[in-house]
């Protein structure tokens, strides 16, 4: 059996690891009592891993145009860098630097062995002070195991693994109160999952989560409780040199507890709890540029010191800021969606924060966020948020399901009317093909106008006009009261176009309304809705 990954199964791992920890996020969530009692474990790594599977799937992107594939060590590094920008919490944080080693190592030609030796040494290095019974412990036996049976690494690493896992709960006095296995170190064990699928195409049996857990074994202690603990946790991305982040370590360390520093040529990931959040960031100015940071208070009670929560909000991704504006000004709280750069789920989840509400309504308007959109509506519902996803797959949807929200209703009503709405809505995109290629419709040029209706091309033109007409007689031959038409800020002569098209629906079809919105700068070059 063959123990090197080439470039496809790279990307089979990622997506394999992004699907298992997707599926196990809440159970993962549900046991995590170390280092801090805070539920999160399980999204943190989803959120790690599916920031790398987003560097991946850039990679392979890059190449599309081009006759040659990447190469495994362009798609490993690419999956290590990825989990570096998007690491979340200490076991995310720890995952990116486990896979930073492996990176090392893959990228050289090394055989999965070394790569995981390599991967739990460098780990270990990374945290201030390694405790047994962690994510550490169950990320060494892995390598352990792999080393001892060469011929069979990864399910070798698994399997080790596997037995380190369910021997935490002796390590760490916290875990054995609590009756559970370490949370890190599960979520560890379903990436090593993905990687023996991946690798051999057979996934290994794995037991749910919550049967490791031992039920009626009362409070898991005052140490996995945030109030005997650190108060902030304080995250950012770090520009700097070997040796001014080693002047950091030190600092840091004289801060607080659960420092993690993860990264190298230039770039790290700083993971501290400390109670002064302001020290922990000036310490990172003074060794370099930290960015991206992010401060979260473990203490319950500060959330008793914010103003009052509304009743409901509506949370939207839209494609452009002019319809992030239109949505704003009806009272939707917004997420942009650039091109080429969809929001993670930790985006909405963020969003879903800034809503401050009781209830809140999500609407993802892309069939690619339907994952990403349900991640982040199970994570705000641990937070006591209740969270209704309508999946939405296009703008024009959203729309018209903004347009029927009405918030003293009940939220059962609400949500149902607003879905009634966005169902009835039939979407179309216009855009420009970048090369030429096959589809639904035939054969296309690059420059050529495609109309994509539902998502699928039905109709290939050289004009925009001429072929958004095309498209809304299609649309329309099974009727509709209302057009919606939004223009992107790049179309030449934009309202002429307008003015065209809304013309053409008033002649040729009686009785239906056309609005006409404008997409602003980021947004596609037309989109329609009919409902």
């Amino acid at each position: 059996m063959p123990q090197t990954l080439d470039a496809a199964a790279v990307r089979t791992w990622c997506s394999l690891a992004l699907e298992a920890l997707g599926r196990e996020r809440a159970e993962i969530d549900a046991i995590n009592v170390y280092p801090v009692a805070d539920g999160d474990t399980g999204t943190n790594l989803y959120l790690t891993v599916e920031s790398a599977a987003q560097a991946v799937e850039a990679v392979f992107a890059a190449h599309e145009t081009g006759s040659s594939a990447p190469s495994p060590a362009d798609v490993v590094r690419a999956m290590a860098h990825g989990a570096l920008i998007g690491a979340r919490g200490n076991s995310g944080t720890i995952l990116a630097q486990l896979l930073r080693g492996m990176a090392e190592r893959l990228g050289d030609g090394d055989h999965l062995a070394g790569a995981l030796h390599r991967a739990a040494a460098l780990a270990r290095e990374a945290v201030a002070h390694p405790v047994e019974g962690t994510i550490l412990t169950v990320a060494g036996a892995a390598a352990q195991a792999a080393g001892a049976s060469p011929q069979d690494a990864v399910r070798a690493a698994y399997e080790g693994a596997r037995v380190a896992l369910d021997a935490t709960p002796g390590q760490l006095a916290v875990l054995e109160r609590a009756g559970v296995v370490d949370a890190g170190g599960r979520g560890l064990l379903m990436v090593l999952g993905a990687l023996v699928e991946a690798v051999t195409g057979e996934a290994p049996p794995v037991a749910p989560v919550l049967a490791h857990v031992r039920h009626g074994l009362g409070d898991p202690g005052p140490e996995s409780c945030a109030d005997g603990g650190p108060a902030f946790e304080v995250i950012y991305l770090l520009e700097a040199d070997d040796a001014a982040v080693a002047r950091l370590r030190t600092r840091l360390d004289g801060l607080g507890d659960s420092l993690v520093v993860v990264g190298g040529d230039g770039l790290w990931n700083v993971h501290v709890h400390v109670d002064d959040a302001g020290a922990a960031v000036e310490a990172g100015v003074e060794a370099g540029r930290p960015y991206r940071i992010r401060i979260t208070h473990f203490d319950s009670a500060a959330l008793s010191r914010q103003p009052e929560p509304v009743q409901r909000a509506v949370v939207v991704v839209v494609p452009g800021e002019g319809l992030a504006a239109l949505c704003a000004e009806a009272g939707a709280t917004t997420v942009l969606a650039r091109p080429g750069e969809p929001p993670a789920s930790g985006e909405l989840v963020d969003a879903i924060r800034r809503a401050h509400a009781r209830e809140v309504v999500l609407m993802p308007n892309s069939a690619e966020l339907r994952h990403t959109a349900a991640a982040a509506a199970e994570q705000a519902r641990t937070e006591g948020v209740r969270v209704a996803l309508i999946p939405t797959r296009a703008a024009v949807q959203g729309i018209a399901a903004l347009a029927v929200h009405e918030p003293d209703r009940r939220f059962d009503e609400d949500v149902v009317a607003m879905t009634a709405a966005a169902g009835a809505t039939r979407y179309a995109e216009l855009a420009v093909a970048e090369r030429q290629s096959w589809t639904t419709a035939g054969v296309c040029q690059a420059g050529d106008v495609l109309g994509l209706i539902d998502g699928d091309v039905a109709v290939i033109g050289a004009d925009l006009a001429a072929t958004a007409e095309a498209v809304l007689d299609r649309m329309l031959a099974a009727g509709g009261e209302l057009v919606t038409l939004v223009l992107g800020e790049d179309v030449p002569d934009g309202d002429t176009v307008a003015d065209r098209l809304e013309r053409y629906v008033r002649d040729g079809y009686l009785a239906v309304d056309t609005m006409v919105y404008r997409g602003g700068r980021g947004s596609t070059p037309l989109l329609v809705g009919v409902e």
